[in-house]
């Protein structure tokens, strides 16, 4: 079908680049967001057995494409024709009954087509309003947000910069007012000084200062606005439960790992305790009330004044440490790896905290790896051990899981929250393996292990202390051969089916630093250069892949089966695959980053890196029934940004989601911006949105 761009009013529609290996991400977002990840070596230079048979033979059962080209590792299944536009309502529901049309899970709508506008689009019949914006107040005191005004001191009392996990604590008791009031926990994952910074006003150390105290977390209360679904920020002055975390705030070290001798530095001595958190990026809520979040790309906030300890210069390789180029070493010399060697391990981890209570310390866990966390997702074992899944985002890197020793205490007393607050800090990791059952049956499918890496007591990998593995957790997964993945970014299970769903947003080197096998099949994509372009063929893994496991045993166990359940992209590429539905009624979607469930068991997924023209979004997608895989477009995020989260409430009536890096386009700077979404100021200010039915 053919498809009308939409245009902002006097700005520039721009091309989106995806040919190189940045894909459709402007080389803006990869040098604010990860220090131009995929412009360097990459990490994992592994030479392990792949998931099951070479590229040549998936070329000789699946390369035929419409029209004769010919792709390595492209699926052809039947015709095309033009995508859904049409409601549908959900299976087994009758639209009739008003609690349906108000649910997310079960109403039904017309899919959001791809577009370029500066604006959240929702469907007809839903609408969106921004929760709280960069800058606004967060701490009682904090300074009225002025772009020319801005203070390192102020920044650390204000909402932080790029947005991205969402997660939405209820407050209960007399706090809860009947269920009317939550706590709303936003990471902020990184700053894009470029479009932050008018011109002239701001010396490089104090922008330095600045974007470094805008990173973090926020905890904002919140409550239901009028309409069902919607809601608003309660007074700061109202509130005793807002709570920046930033660059300053005192993190704790817990589990085998913490007071490790890599783990000291000048300004602690003793290895426990650690300022800030860095990059972060997804989370996931826990069963008693708390927050993890994952700290992911880290290395790029260290550089070097002289030359590097040759003790860690395998460690610093796999991480991708060199020495960046932010500076942040000129205003805090922890920075400095040449000083401080040991900094860079401190970060890295999966953070938790606890909104509930406002003073307490952070607790980073050494006991769950460190690596580029993602986030983190816990489950219960039928045991009632606690699971987090979680994924190394990272092209060619690997998915893992964690299992508690102790069990979960049931309960939101102070005593069950304090024994369940320790479950992260002693257990079992594991990193996954997948081996594929050929390719005969005409699926991607197979089985799996958990593979052991250590316990909080014993190492599991020879030559390696427990300490060992957990501070180089890439070096010690190396070595049990696990499956390299193309970016594992967002792992979450399902609570309806019991299944788990991983986010595998994109590799542009599959099928050639990595070659292609069952799990990562495509080496070849179908991409657009802008929205209404043709589709043409770009190397590598450009659209991304949803896996599903399906765990033997439940998620204690160590085995489970797998399937790519979609492989995303335009349905009239013939690579694609949509848990086999109709691909004419399919919604495109590109690069899968984070995915969350309703009560329903949909599963949501939200994009980063669009390849097909459009904007980035989030899909509503059922796993069961005659329309499984059946992937619909609820929403999209303004021009430039990236859908995060998302977060559903557990009414269904509302879906948080945040706006990251609105109008972060190349060339864009903040006199010329390429956005100024959410249309407050003239220029971008990422935002947390809520959507919800319109009534």
């Amino acid at each position: 079908m053919t498809l009308t761009p939409s245009r902002p009013t006097g700005r520039p529609l721009l091309p989106l680049l995806n040919r190189g290996p940045h894909g459709s991400r402007s080389h803006l977002t990869c040098a604010s967001r990860c220090g131009n990840a995929c412009d360097k070596p990459v990490p994992n230079t592994t030479g392990h057995p792949h998931v099951s048979e070479a590229i040549t033979s998936l070329v000789e059962r699946r390369s035929v494409l419409r029209g004769g080209a010919a792709l390595g590792g492209a699926l052809v299944l039947g015709g095309i024709s033009a995508h859904a536009t049409s409601a549908a309502a959900a299976p087994g529901v009758a639209a009739a009954d008003p609690r349906v049309q108000a649910s997310l899970a079960r109403t039904s709508f017309a899919p959001v087509r791809p577009n370029v506008r500066d604006a959240v689009v929702v469907p007809d019949g839903f609408r969106s309003q921004v929760v709280v914006r960069w800058g606004d107040k967060v701490a009682k005191g904090a300074p009225d947000f002025d772009v020319r005004r801005l203070t390192p001191a102020g920044a650390r009392q204000q909402f932080g910069y790029n947005c991205d996990y969402v997660g939405l604590v209820p407050l209960t008791g007399k706090a809860g007012r009947g269920g009317k009031r939550a706590l709303l926990v936003v990471n902020h994952e990184y700053t894009t000084g470029e479009l932050m910074f008018p011109e002239g006003v701001y010396d490089e150390a104090t922008r330095k200062r600045i974007e470094m105290a805008y990173h973090g977390m926020s905890v904002v209360e919140v409550v239901r606005g009028a309409t069902p679904g919607s809601w608003k920020r309660v007074n700061v002055r109202s509130t005793t439960y807002n709570r920046r975390v930033h660059d300053g705030t005192e993190f704790r070290l817990s589990g085998p790992a913490a007071g490790h001798e890599r783990l000291r530095t000048t300004a602690d001595p003793s290895g426990t305790r650690v300022l800030g958190t860095l990059n972060n990026c997804a989370g996931g809520l826990t069963p008693w009330g708390t927050v993890l979040s994952g700290e992911e790309n880290f290395n790029q906030y260290f550089d070097a004044s002289g030359e590097l300890d040759p003790r860690y210069t395998e460690s610093y390789a796999r991480y991708g440490i060199s020495g960046g180029d932010r500076g942040w070493s000129e205003v805090d010399p922890r920075f400095d790896l040449t000083r401080e060697p040991h900094e860079p391990f401190r970060f890295g981890w999966v953070v938790e905290l606890d909104p509930l209570d406002p003073k307490g310390a952070p607790v980073k866990h050494t006991m769950l790896g460190r690596f580029k966390h993602e986030g983190a997702n816990v489950a219960i074992a039928r045991d009632g051990r606690a699971v987090a899944y979680m994924g190394d985002d990272e092209r060619g890197d690997y998915l893992y899981k964690f299992v508690s020793k102790g069990k979960v205490s049931k309960g939101q007393s102070r005593k069950a929250r304090a024994a369940n607050k320790r479950l992260l800090s002693a257990g079992t990791l594991y990193v996954a393996r997948l081996t594929g059952d050929g390719l005969e049956d005409g699926d991607y499918d197979g089985s799996g292990e958990w593979i052991p890496l250590c316990s909080d007591t014993q190492s599991f990998v020879e030559g390696m202390s427990v300490a060992e593995v957990l501070l180089d957790t890439r070096l010690a997964a190396d070595k049990v051969a696990p499956t390299r993945m193309d970016r594992p970014e967002d792992v979450e299970a399902n609570p309806v089916n019991g299944k788990v769903y991983a986010a595998l947003t994109n590799n542009s080197r599959r099928g050639a630093a990595f070659p292609v096998d069952e799990a990562n099949p495509v080496a070849t994509s179908m991409v657009r250069e802008s929205l209404g372009a043709p589709l043409t063929p770009a190397s590598g893994n450009r659209n991304g892949y949803v896996l599903e496991l399906s765990p033997i045993g439940g998620h204690g166990g160590r085995t489970f089966s797998w399937d790519l359940f979609l492989v995303c992209g335009d349905p009239d590429a013939p690579e694609t695959r949509f848990g086999g539905v109709d691909k004419s009624r399919v919604s495109p979607i590109s690069c899968p980053d984070n995915v969350a469930f309703d009560r329903a068991g949909n599963l949501w997924v939200s994009t980063d890196g669009n390849v097909l023209g459009s904007n980035d979004g989030v899909f509503r997608v059922p796993v069961a029934g005659e329309d499984r895989g059946l992937v619909r477009q609820f929403l999209t995020v303004p021009r430039g940004a990236e859908a995060c989260g998302p977060f559903l409430t557990t009414d269904d009536l509302s879906l948080f989601v945040a706006v990251q890096h609105p109008g972060e386009v190349d060339g864009a700077t903040f006199a010329s911006p390429a956005s100024t979404w959410p249309h407050t100021d003239d220029f971008p200010r990422p935002s947390v949105v809520v959507a919800f039915r319109d009534r």
